[in-house]
């Protein structure tokens, strides 16, 4: 048996349907309107280990560094260079929702705790005579001015966080440029 009411209810029915789909778009696109802007920097403690190589940040001297995921537990880097060989690898699969340093012109070289800034828009300067928990590190600075003064009294060259590059931050440990082994 035929109704007349048949092409009704399948528009009325379509009609919901797209409704409900925009609305849940409406929705869902909301959520990511609630997310914090930004994230902020997780302050280290004397439990706070390296998560490439465990060692206890506080332990040694020179900038530090975490990188926040959009899943799981940031990671911490006993050095800047450490960070920067994480970060810029290829096979990186997690998405970095957010990439702390520490101000090195606020921070206490040989004991740096806090004074954490956004990594992406540092200075840094590379080959100064400074060095970091693993060597040769990458000094960390809030500004370009500060980056300067550090490198004119330290050695190195200012760098953005654009301009470091891979082969800036090989973790070699000097193996392959130890001529005497």
């Amino acid at each position: 048996m035929k109704t007349s009411h048949t092409p009704k209810l399948r528009a009325t029915a379509i009609a919901f349907t797209f409704a409900l789909a925009l609305t849940g778009a409406a929705v869902l696109g909301g959520c990511s309107k609630n997310e914090p802007a930004s994230l902020q920097p997780i302050e280290i403690s004397r439990d706070t280990s390296c998560s490439l190589d465990g060692m206890t940040l506080m332990d040694y001297p020179g900038p530090k560094a975490q990188m926040q995921y959009d899943h799981g537990e940031p990671d911490f880097f006993c050095d800047t260079v450490e960070m920067f060989s994480i970060y810029l690898k290829p096979e990186q699969q997690q998405r970095v929702r957010a990439v702390f340093v520490q101000d090195m012109a606020q921070a206490d070289w040989n004991n740096p705790v806090g004074h954490w800034i956004d990594a992406k828009t540092a200075f840094y300067v590379a080959g100064s005579k400074r060095l970091g928990s693993m060597g040769p590190t990458l000094a960390s600075f809030a500004s370009e001015a500060d980056a300067g003064k550090f490198a004119a009294k330290e050695g190195g060259k200012v760098y953005r966080f654009q301009q470091i590059t891979p082969d800036m931050v090989v973790l070699d440990g000097g193996v392959l440029k130890d001529q005497k082994m």
